[in-house]
């Protein structure tokens, strides 16, 4: 599971669920797009249906790739406990991981119950510039989950969901930033303008 605002999917997520699938050997990937973050907001959200929509378009292309709308469908915040909560519950004995930056890694224990987090799924954490190996691990270690993570390594890009944003509201390209079928729909549907 990748969770992620997906606000735009951008071809670093598709990236990072391509290296999570390699380099774990996993089957799938499945892209969670959050329904209501609980802990941040962005001005120019487009809402959960359009977030949808957009990882549908960008995951069509890579039939490793599948969209669940868990967040999306459920009422109230989003929290990645209780998603994994109703993962583990349709998926039987397979084993979870989720896979997450080393930016959200090391703020992982402000989440709301990060134990059941750490309880429910494996995690795959993909390194970040700025951010340690050692401080991921640190985390880790303080929510007892020694030994249930490991470091992937991802190819660099310099595309953030924001800068995908800011461009598509000044009416920039995205070609090459984001999956041409999501950079189509939200040109069309002048989402961010």
């Amino acid at each position: 599971m990748l969770g992620s605002a997906f606000n735009p999917p951008h071809l670093g997520h598709l990236a990072l669920a391509q290296e999570a699938l390699w380099q774990l050997g996993l089957s799938e990937v499945i892209l969670v797009p959050t329904g209501i973050a609980p802990h941040k907001r962005i001005a120019d959200d487009p809402g959960p249906e359009l977030r949808m929509t957009m990882t549908r378009l960008a995951a069509a292309a890579d039939a490793r790739f599948s969209v669940s709308s868990l967040e999306v469908d459920r009422e109230g915040p989003s929290y990645t406990y209780e998603t994994l909560e109703l993962l583990a519950k349709e998926r039987g004995e397979t084993e979870l991981v989720f896979v997450m930056g080393a930016d959200a890694a090391v703020g992982l224990e402000s989440w709301r119950n990060p134990e059941r987090v750490v309880e429910l799924a494996r995690l795959a954490v993909a390194r970040r510039a700025g951010i340690s190996d050692a401080e991921v691990s640190a985390v880790l270690r303080s929510l007892g989950a020694d030994g249930r993570a490991t470091m992937l390594e991802m190819p660099q890009f310099g595309v953030s969901s924001s800068s995908v944003r800011e461009r598509a509201g000044r009416g920039r390209p995205l070609r090459y930033l984001v999956p041409e079928p999501v950079a189509r729909f939200i040109e069309e549907k002048r989402i961010y303008a």
